[in-house]
């Protein structure tokens, strides 16, 4: 089992505000989202924002939404894969 980081752990590495963005499937996250104005397909990719602990902050169309969000709100964003 994969050791999980805290946003402790990544306060401790001097990375507090670290986020990550990664592709998701809009069927996967369809049900969570509330007030959307955009018709989605189940299989679009879509891009979704979590902080350190895992926990996803928001879902945007693009990667560079997701990116410009994140850092519009002081945070640095990676790519996961």
């Amino acid at each position: 089992m994969m050791p999980v980081m805290t946003n402790q752990d990544f306060t401790a590495l001097g990375a507090p505000d670290l986020v990550y963005v990664r592709e998701i499937l809009a069927k996967d996250v369809i049900n969570d989202i509330e007030d959307i104005d955009v018709e989605l397909a189940p299989d679009q990719v879509l891009y979704a924002l979590h902080g350190a602990d895992g926990e996803r902050l928001a879902v945007m169309l693009d990667r560079e939404t997701a990116f410009a969000a994140a850092q519009a709100h002081d945070m640095a964003p990676v790519s996961v894969h």
